[in-house]
């Protein structure tokens, strides 16, 4: 039996998860120095107040090494902050190259397309959307690390000093996380509403540019600009919603900040006055206790404000955490083989299928096929025509049976090899970003000018501004549909493969056309290649050694 190798079910991915997933070593590095350098402010602190005070009081103190002091400390806390951020950066690169490397080679590898949406939505969360979790990384993250320590050290420190201070930042300090998690929730839904518009408006965007010929042709322009602009529109204003709430957060941290530094300053000035004669542990507030209290307390909300900045980021990134795990679910089966050169399967090209069923339930009826023999697929339009095509050709595993190609079994360590001498031409045609020539080729020795004879297509390569050499594009832009299909056809025969399997290989030509595709084809069958077509052509299967009927459900 041939297992299919399928995606792992998918796993709860969090924002965390992402920021955990990267490497331990730069995620310690880039948290540590963080939390270092703002434990080094109330070194700082103290010596300013130290200074002042002795000012204040008249007291001899040693200028140049106050100054000196103060100079290493603070050029001690610029190279970890620079340290801290360097290793932050570090560590979202790796994070968001592990994710998407691991998109690119999942999709490249699916049989199927993927359950959680088209090449738009994909190719938004594989670019723009994992960038989001850059910020995340290097803003968010080392600035909780900092809030766990940083407020919890100041408070302790201020303790020492006065007891009303430490109470007041007691007070104040717990409301910010309260209301910065009651404004999280919506910024959360908020985020992934924008993600989702943001998949369907790319989504969007390949369909239409798709089928931008036969929008053209129907005269549907006006109405496709209408459509897009509607849902531009609602992105424009989902992204705002995200914006106001990210703002929202921001205003209500300053708010609780401000009136917390308010309130210790005007106990410290009142204190200092003798008005206020409480809050110390005996002894009166000194200037120089003073002074240290009013340095402290901007800082003890610092890293929360910090955090509030940062908190949109978080926001957007779990939204794509949520989308890479939906992403992430999406089970289906992948390409046998990793698709690279390998060395042809000795033995005879004969195709063997037993006992095949798939994922969607499809059960194939038994195929055996010798080599050199020409077969006709037919059935009624879902009927799996396409289904055992793509099986003989390993791109499509069974969930149970066996598929055995040239005496051997076909699986993933043997499926390159078997390709390597199948030419294959797919229903839809698609061409690589390159040359007309590599397409044609794809770095394989052959006859470029008899394939495309045989393929009728000669004609319409010598009419292109510059030949082999004209660059189609991936849709095959100038071209098309028969035309198109007929180089598919060119590119399947080219090199003389043993195997072919073709695709509806004279659909949307013409009776001439079509004709000579099929004399075409079966030039390949007299020089000794198998060959398996799946067609609806009556004329084109009547030609053929063998008719297999299929029928049922896909």
């Amino acid at each position: 039996m041939v297992t299919p190798k399928k995606q792992a079910p998918g796993k709860a991915i969090s924002a965390l998860s992402i920021w955990t997933a990267t490497e331990p070593r730069l995620r310690w590095r880039a948290s540590v120095p963080s939390v270092l350098a703002g434990l080094i402010w109330p070194m700082q602190a103290a010596i300013v107040a130290y200074a002042l005070g002795s000012l204040l009081s008249g007291a001899d103190i040693s200028a140049g090494l106050v100054g000196a002091s103060y100079i290493i400390l603070g050029g001690l806390r610029a190279f970890l902050g620079m340290l801290s951020e360097t290793q932050a950066d570090n560590a979202a690169e790796a994070a968001i190259i592990a994710a998407r490397a691991r998109i690119v080679d999942t999709e490249a590898q699916r049989a199927a397309n993927s359950p959680f949406g088209g090449a738009g939505s994909i190719s938004a969360l594989a670019s723009e959307k994992l960038d989001m979790l850059g910020p995340y990384v290097t803003r968010y993250a080392p600035a909780q690390a900092r809030v766990m320590v940083l407020p919890i050290v100041i408070f302790a420190l201020t303790l020492t000093q006065s007891w009303a201070a430490a109470l007041v930042l007691l007070i104040s300090g717990p409301l910010i996380p309260v209301f910065m998690a009651l404004v999280g929730f919506a910024a959360k839904e908020a985020s992934e509403r924008q993600m989702s518009e943001i998949g369907s408006l790319n989504d969007m965007l390949v369909e239409r540019l798709s089928a931008l010929v036969d929008i053209r042709l129907l005269g549907a322009n006006q109405t496709v600009m209408a459509e897009f602009s509607s849902q531009a529109g609602d992105l424009r204003q989902r992204t705002m919603a995200v914006l106001r709430v990210a703002f929202l957060s921001s205003t209500v941290l300053e708010l609780f900040a401000a009136i917390g530094v308010a309130m210790v300053a005007v106990y410290v000035g009142f204190s200092l006055l003798g008005v206020l004669e409480f809050g110390t542990w005996g002894a009166a507030l000194t200037p120089e206790a003073g002074i240290f209290l009013l340095l402290l307390a901007p800082e003890y909300y610092q890293p929360l404000r910090d955090l509030s900045g940062a908190w949109h980021d978080k926001a957007s990134a779990e939204a794509v955490a949520k989308e890479l795990s939906e992403w992430d679910a999406g089970e289906t089966a992948s390409v046998l083989g990793e698709g690279g050169p390998a060395t042809p399967l000795s033995g005879p090209a004969t195709i063997r299928l037993r006992g095949c069923a798939l994922l969607s339930g499809l059960r194939l009826p038994d195929i055996a096929i010798e080599a050199g023999e020409t077969v006709a697929l037919v059935g009624p339009s879902g009927a799996g025509k396409t289904t055992v095509l793509r099986l003989m050709a390993g791109l499509l595993a069974p969930t149970s049976g066996a598929v055995t190609v040239a005496g051997t079994p076909l699986s993933a360590q043997t499926a390159d090899a078997w390709r390597a001498q199948v030419g294959w031409m797919p229903q839809l045609p698609h061409f690589l970003n390159a040359s007309l020539r590599q397409n044609l080729t794809l770095g394989r020795q052959g006859d470029a000018a008899q394939a495309l004879q045989q393929a009728a297509v000669s004609d319409v390569v010598a009419a292109l501004p510059q030949g082999l050499n004209t660059r189609l594009g991936e849709t095959g832009g100038g071209l098309s549909g028969g035309e198109a299909r007929r180089l598919t056809l060119a590119r399947a025969i080219y090199g003389a493969p043993d195997v072919i399997l073709a695709d509806e290989p004279t659909a949307d030509l013409d009776a001439a056309t079509a004709q000579a595709v099929t004399n075409g084809l079966l030039a390949q069958a007299k020089r000794g290649a198998t060959l398996v077509v799946a067609t609806h052509d009556s004329n084109l299967a009547a030609r053929m050694d063998r008719i297999i009927k299929l029928g049922g459900d896909v």
